[in-house]
């Protein structure tokens, strides 16, 4: 969370539980194949792993019909997840009824 306070952002952690935090995700719709370690919620739209905060601009901008944006895993090179040997990953746009787009390839 600490890229999207750098980017702007007010952040407001909530500290739970991973049996929390699955529920959490579960709730807010979030395909267990597109979950990360972190699930934050923008204005509405969900946030899910490591998301460069350039992506959530670009999609509050764009305002799509889509439940929200998601970096499965931890790809190394995505934000937080600096490394020397980074590696390419997609940002998925995800919706209500289960349909996926790549939004942006990093």
């Amino acid at each position: 969370m600490g890229h999207l306070q750098e980017n702007g952002f007010e952040v407001e952690i909530n500290e739970v539980t991973d049996t929390e935090l699955h529920a959490t995700k579960q709730r807010l719709g979030v395909p267990g194949e597109l979950e990360g370690c972190h699930t934050a919620v923008v204005n509405g739209y969900v946030v899910e792993g490591h998301v460069p905060a350039d992506l959530v601009y670009r999609m509050l901008a764009e305002a799509p019909e889509a439940r929200g944006l998601a970096v499965p895993g931890m790809p190394p090179g995505s934000p937080g997840m600096e490394s020397s040997n980074p590696q390419p990953y997609n940002v998925i746009l995800f919706t209500e009824d289960g349909g996926r787009t790549v939004y942006a390839q990093r």
